[in-house]
């Protein structure tokens, strides 16, 4: 028998009233008892009296026993969480910049406390990444995991390669459509996919990086030129961020644009879904697919964590519990896509070899291969010079390695 859940929701934007339209379809042992929200004068549909400015109503209520937390405010999102952890109340979160830089903290209120934190909505909507991650591969080794993690910045590069839209009316479509903010930067930017990697690489490896540490160069930068360099070749460019594992002691993660060939899965996901593919050593390579963004397909997957919670369901965190070497890295050498202005740029990135370059008036770009660090060492530079970088390992024919010491 499930027990019953009386819910305190922070946050009623476009996740909180998706959750709550599919709540009222089911017949859940659940209760939605008080919404906290930050604007009492909006006008809402529902009574009055569900809404609260003063989240201690809500934390300091002993009849509410689970926290759902959405809202974009990342240090009071983890004010709310740590709070409600602390106190004996489970949470589901999906709040994946909270989530990503205070990762090591939020594992130890709930093994200091003996409560629950689930996420599963934080990471490619509603993609049931995070779960498949912690049960179905906990005794897996896995060689990387990749994806398109972002909807915005997906819908950006569709509305380009097969419409041939320039960026600047892809993103305004993107932000008419509610796929992108007024500012754009934390989607395009490759922010918000790098934290939701950093979620995914704790389940699969057991390694918590702080997001500051890991490469994420977006899409800002991207010209007409690039995408139909992508053509001539038959490639598409998407926003990918990988994590992989290099050897027995070493996992690698950043974000980048990325070539992507007809034979990969991420080829056919276009506009604002997502997709992650899992390499793994025995169940070989699976393709997840999905709605990435939005209040319904969010909604599902932060409800998902809410019914597990009615069995006491929770994250055991077995791989970063694991005594081993692994080690995050950025030594590592990859091929990259480079097309500039700047010659200075290219000096300074210094190519260990050059596969490739051409020059044809305005259009100069350049292949091939590069340390990782090079790149975080001149990321400022790269975007002050309007500069666009893609991970080329199917123009290259070699993917990322070790650098050699």
């Amino acid at each position: 028998m499930s027990k019953k859940l009386n819910i305190g929701l922070f946050g009623f934007g476009v996740v909180g009233q998706g959750l709550y339209d599919i709540i009222r379809t089911k017949n859940l042992n659940l209760e939605i008892k008080k919404i906290a929200i930050k604007n009492p004068g909006k006008q809402r549909s529902l009574p009055g009296e569900l809404f609260t400015t003063d989240r201690d109503e809500i934390l300091n209520n002993p009849e509410i026993n689970t926290i759902v937390e959405l809202i974009n405010d990342t240090e009071a999102a983890f004010e709310i969480v740590s709070r409600a952890l602390a106190s004996g109340k489970n949470v589901v979160s999906a709040s994946k910049k909270m989530i990503a830089t205070h990762l090591h903290e939020l594992i130890a209120l709930q093994e200091k406390h003996g409560t629950s934190l689930l996420y599963e909505g934080a990471v490619c909507g509603s993609i049931p990444i995070i779960r498949n991650l912690e049960e179905y591969y906990d005794n897996e080794l896995l060689h990387s995991i990749s994806g398109i993690f972002n909807g915005s910045s997906n819908y950006i590069l569709s509305k380009g390669f097969l419409e041939n839209l320039d960026y600047d009316t892809a993103l305004k479509q993107a932000q008419d459509l509610g796929f992108a903010e007024t500012d754009p930067t934390m989607d395009v930017g490759g922010y918000d996919a790098k934290f939701k990697l950093v979620i995914a690489a704790a389940h699969a490896y057991g390694v918590i990086v702080d997001p500051a540490e890991v490469l994420n160069i977006g899409i800002q930068n991207l010209s007409a030129k690039d995408l139909q360099y992508a053509r001539e070749k038959q490639l598409k460019i998407k926003l990918v961020p990988v994590a992989k594992e290099l050897d027995a002691r070493n996992v690698a993660m950043f974000v980048l644009p990325k070539f992507v060939n007809e034979t990969e899965f991420l080829y056919n996901v276009e506009y604002e879904y997502n997709g992650v593919t899992v390499q793994a050593a025995f169940a070989d390579q699976q393709f997840f697919f999905g709605k990435g963004a939005g209040g319904h397909p969010t909604g599902s997957a932060v409800l998902s964590d809410i019914a597990a919670l009615r069995y006491d369901y929770g994250y055991e965190y077995k791989k970063a519990k694991e005594i081993k070497d692994l080690q995050f890295t950025n030594n590592i050498e990859l091929n990259i896509y480079l097309r500039y202005e700047d010659e200075a740029l290219v000096e300074a990135l210094g190519f260990e070899y050059i596969q490739e370059r051409y020059y044809s008036g305005s259009y100069k770009f350049v292949i091939g291969k590069i340390n990782l660090q090079k790149l975080i060492d001149n990321q400022q530079r790269i975007s002050d010079n309007k500069a666009f970088v893609a991970f080329a390992d199917q123009l290259t024919g070699v993917s990322l390695a070790p650098a050699k010491s």
